[in-house]
């Protein structure tokens, strides 16, 4: 991994984990918890492919399992983190471009699905029976409309993060495509914001362009 990539990982998980602790935890919803850390290991994987996915997923899982209140054995978020960080790195497209929101949003909701089955099942191995008590039907459908609830506020946003941290050259997708982070900005949010910018600088270097040519024409006369 790249220094600047490990760095940008590091900031986002902590912050992620700091809004999760303090904020989401703190919600006393029905069922789950939205998780912001996995959104952030998510988006991250679907940026930079399995490898990264798998290390940031590690990273952030073992923090989460540190992290107080946590009341499990230190390492199963982390074992449960790097193997969702892996698979979703894995579902990454060859040329980092993905044109519709749907397939984000299925990445999430089957991550969701998957870490709150993987991290019940570790938890019956090691003796702890609370999924039980809570229903895992009702967990798992409470952790999809959670995490897909808060996906598009997010995980749009980590990726541009990350792809602009990277100088990516798909982070500055011309108009015949788009990455993953801006095509799920466009057809997925409503939210424009490659498009909005590019028009800008289109008309900032118009502007320009007029400027000179009346300068020319000015010199000539």
């Amino acid at each position: 991994m790249k220094f600047n990539r490990i760095l940008l990982s590091a900031a986002l998980i902590l912050v992620a984990l700091v809004v999760q602790v303090s904020v989401l935890a703190r919600l006393q919803l029905p069922g789950a918890v939205p998780d912001l850390v996995l959104l952030t290991v998510v988006a991250l994987a679907l940026v930079h492919g399995h490898v990264t996915g798998a290390l940031v997923g590690f990273s952030a899982g073992l923090l989460a399992d540190l992290a107080p209140p946590a009341d499990h054995a230190a390492g199963r978020y982390a074992l449960v983190l790097c193997v969702v960080g892996y698979l979703v790195g894995l579902a990454r497209p060859e040329n980092g471009r993905l044109k519709s929101a749907a397939g984000p949003m299925a990445v999430v909701a089957v991550a969701a699905v998957g870490s709150t089955l993987l991290y019940a099942g570790v938890g019956a191995l090691v003796g702890d029976t609370a999924a039980r008590h809570v229903g895992l039907g009702f967990l798992l459908f409470t952790a999809v409309l959670y995490d897909l609830l808060l996906a598009p506020f997010t995980v749009p946003l980590i990726m541009a993060i990350a792809r602009r941290a990277e100088n990516d050259p798909l982070a500055e997708a011309g108009a015949n495509g788009a990455d993953v982070a801006s095509g799920w900005l466009s057809s997925g949010t409503g939210l424009r914001i490659g498009t909005q910018r590019s028009g800008l600088r289109i008309k900032a270097a118009r502007s320009r362009a007029s400027r000179a040519g009346r300068i020319k024409g000015v010199k000539r006369l």
